[in-house]
């Protein structure tokens, strides 16, 4: 499963998010993978594509950072699987 995670970082927390990341990684659970993530410029949020087995995995990846981080976690998948669902094939 694809989940597009939205992270808002709470007001001071961006230095302290950098440091935790620094010495433990992304702290992700085994059955999750991070794929690619995006930054707004003015580093107030951070756009993440995950995968994992399932939404209890993001959930408890999330809770590693919930102390610095708000999160929307919003299950998604690729146009291509969506359409082949709707009986057609676009990309």
């Amino acid at each position: 499963m694809l989940f597009m995670v939205i992270e808002h970082f709470k007001p001071g927390a961006l230095p302290r998010v950098a440091e935790r990341f620094e010495s433990s990684g992304r702290m992700l659970p085994p059955g999750a993978s991070y794929v690619a993530s995006w930054l707004e410029p003015s580093g107030e949020r951070c756009f993440q594509l995950m995968e994992a087995e399932s939404p209890g995995l993001i959930q408890t990846w999330a809770a590693h950072w919930d102390d610095l981080v708000e999160f929307e976690i919003i299950p998604v998948q690729t146009s291509a699987e969506f359409w082949a669902e709707q009986g057609g094939s676009r990309e």
